[in-house]
């Protein structure tokens, strides 16, 4: 999820639908509330711990970091080097593909009924418009202030957190990914101004509010609402494959940032030897995805029965 999350195009959230942890990560997150505050004033530090399923935060906040620190810099690179895009595009490509069917059977038998049906497939194909909008905006040109960048948060998380939204595009929809992630290159050389720790500081800020806010809200929609937010997820999934199709043309080939990079789509004229390799990654990942899920039986076994339990 920490490499994913540096990725505009690919959202943390997919990987966690993936390995079969996002449910329990939106309500882990979402029991940031009045129970847990009250067992704090309590004392009652054990049954707050387990209230918060702070074990299990832990490890996925230490398997994020780690991720960030040590795959990032290479998933970075792997997308920005020409030699290396396409079948890394094509890897991810294949990945989210194949998540997004796993995503589509957790969706209950019962709700895909003549009339239920229609309406799932309607939220499943609105969510992959907007996610195929999304994904095809240039960024914004704007005036960076705090008030923004705390707002800038709030949006950044909330996407992280969906499958198919990929939190770190929308930042580089709004006009700060580069400027953040400036910041945090040069933080740990001591390279950053007062205002800049400030600025940070607002955006973790701002990302801690849209954490604890989304996730009530996102928990309270799978529980209320299964079915059709599964379906939108799917969508979104679905329509964000815009942003890692494997044949792009790069139109700048000598900026060397991917946040400064500017690619287009297109079809591949012809089928040479760079088109059968990302099909052959995009095929491999699929099937990894599936193969492992069905020897698994994770979808089977804790998605497909019931939505999110207390």
């Amino acid at each position: 999820m920490g490499a994913a999350d540096v990725i505009p195009g690919v959202s943390g959230g997919t990987v966690a639908l993936i390995l079969g942890i996002y449910q329990r990560l939106v309500t882990a997150i979402s029991r940031c509330d009045r129970t847990l505050i009250g067992l704090l004033k309590e004392r009652r530090w054990l049954k707050a711990m387990w209230h918060l399923d702070l074990p299990f935060l832990l490890s996925l906040a230490t398997g994020i970091l780690t991720g960030l620190v040590t795959l990032g810099g290479l998933m970075n690179q792997l997308l920005t080097e020409a030699s290396t895009r396409s079948a890394t595009l094509a890897v991810l490509f294949g990945l989210i593909s194949a998540s997004a069917v796993l995503v589509a059977k957790m969706i209950p038998a019962d709700a895909r009924t003549a009339g239920r049906g229609l309406r799932l497939m309607a939220g499943g194909i609105a969510g992959a418009v907007f996610a195929f909008w999304l994904t095809g905006n240039d960024a914004l040109q704007v005036e960076i202030n705090l008030p923004y960048v705390f707002l800038c948060g709030v949006i950044g998380i909330s996407a992280m957190i969906l499958p198919g939204i990929s939190g770190a595009y929308l930042l580089l929809i709004l006009g700060v990914y580069g400027y953040l992630t400036g910041i945090l290159k040069a933080l740990p050389h001591g390279g950053v101004s007062g205002r800049e720790v400030l600025t940070v500081a607002v955006f973790a800020a701002g990302c801690l509010t849209g954490l604890l806010t989304f996730s009530k809200l996102l928990r309270w929609l799978l529980e209320r609402a299964y079915a059709p937010t599964m379906a939108v997820l799917c969508g979104f999934m679905v329509g964000a494959l815009r942003k890692i199709w494997p044949f792009q043309i790069d139109h700048t080939p000598d900026a060397s940032e991917l946040s400064h990079k500017l690619f287009t789509n297109v079809m591949p004229l012809r089928l040479d030897g760079q088109v059968w390799l990302c099909l052959g990654c995009a095929v491999a990942a699929f099937a990894i995805v599936i193969v492992l899920d069905v020897v698994s039986g994770q979808t089977t076994r804790k998605h497909r029965a019931s939505p999110v339990g207390n």
